[in-house]
């Protein structure tokens, strides 16, 4: 099969769909692989490294797209990129669709084979190649949020980890899965009150067993959350409903009763958000104030640590490509079931149920497609 990969277009995203060691295993399977010309260049993976890989670059993106039966990426297609995707290419790579219905419709329409990420199960149940980018995102969740309390920055000019004599930050985080998890070991490591909200008692049950007296634990609900962000000086929002769009658990009408200069970071915004004020943003731009409050939406989190995010991405997805490329989608799927829920979109059938209630579409089962 010939694969390739290209530089993302998306505003600040430096990650990369394939790492030379990547190219290295698709052509040691007998695969051909094509690279755009400086894909590689912000995760510092030079084309010269690509070529001794045994890769074959290309000037432009139109011609990898043009060339290759799958293109693995990061992220999502974005407008510009929809004239190129076309009938049968499988497309390999974050899709986030229930928040995205242009993209939706465009790859309806040209009956692409688009494989997503984000759903992709394991034997477990879990989401093999989001966990990845859940754990980085989750850690820079804290990261960022530190740095906009800083008064430069227009927060509250709270140090988490406080001061001899001093109170610490409160952190909160909405959320206990994967990114939650890796959101409150940061906000431990630095030395914060850290509250944790779940609407799963057993998952409660298990970060309590972790973290013992390091955490608070809170059954989430309206009037949990609503008294939680009341007192925080930083909220995560770290909820996942998977292929579905995030729900909005933190109202506006929240935002009036926090602390002045207290900050909201939404990983969720790929999905849509958890909170109503939540809109994307970017790293060059990453906050903007509603009602006093701070908010960071910047929806690609992990591309600002691209060299680790894209090699803790590829470690993930290789293996997965590889299966796909060797045997064909179809037969991929057929031979590994956990597979199956990753495919959104199939020959102009949306066959992604969550994409499908999100946007009131016809659901078609990727099964009774094989």
């Amino acid at each position: 099969m010939k694969v390739g990969t290209v530089t993302e277009v998306k505003q600040m995203e430096y990650r990369v769909g394939l790492t030379p060691n990547n190219v290295r295993d698709y052509v040691a399977a007998g695969h051909e692989v094509f690279v755009q010309a400086g894909a590689g260049a912000g995760s510092t993976l030079p084309d010269a490294d690509y070529v001794a890989a045994g890769a074959k670059i290309l000037a432009t993106a139109e011609e990898v797209w043009a060339t290759v039966d799958m293109i693995v990426k990061v992220k999502e297609p974005l407008e510009q990129e929809y004239p190129l995707m076309r009938e049968g290419q499988i497309i390999y790579t974050y899709l986030h669709l229930a928040a995205d219905k242009p993209l939706t419709d465009a790859l309806l329409k040209c009956k692409a084979k688009a494989v997503a990420y984000e759903t992709i199960r394991d034997a477990a149940g879990g989401l093999p190649l989001l966990r990845p980018m859940s754990e980085v995102a989750g850690k820079l969740s804290v990261q960022a949020g530190a740095r906009c309390l800083e008064k430069p920055q227009g927060g509250r000019g709270v140090l988490l980890g406080g001061a001899v004599g001093v109170k610490k930050g409160d952190v909160v985080v909405i959320g206990g899965g994967v990114v939650g998890t890796a959101a409150m070991k940061m906000a431990i490591g630095l030395g914060a009150n850290v509250t944790v909200l779940d609407n799963s008692v057993d998952r409660l049950t298990y970060l309590d067993d972790v973290f013992g007296d390091q955490i608070q634990t809170m059954y989430s609900s309206n009037a949990t959350i609503e008294a939680a962000v009341k007192n925080a000086d930083l909220v995560i929002g770290a909820v996942l409903i998977p292929g579905a769009a995030a729900p909005k658990l933190i109202k506006k009408s929240y935002l009036a009763g926090m602390r002045p200069g207290a900050v909201i970071v939404d990983v969720a915004v790929d999905q849509g958000g958890c909170a109503e004020t939540t809109k994307r943003t970017y790293h060059d731009d990453p906050t903007y104030v509603v009602d006093g409050v701070i908010h960071y939406c910047v929806a690609n989190m992990p591309g600002a640590v691209s060299q680790t995010s894209t090699f803790a991405l590829t470690n993930s997805t290789l293996s997965y490509g590889l299966k796909i490329a060797g045997m064909g989608l179809e037969a991929a799927i057929k031979a590994d079931q956990y597979l199956l829920p990753g495919v959104n979109t199939y020959a102009g059938k949306l066959t992604c149920e969550e994409v499908a209630d999100a946007f009131g579409m016809e659901y078609t089962p990727m099964s009774s497609l094989l």
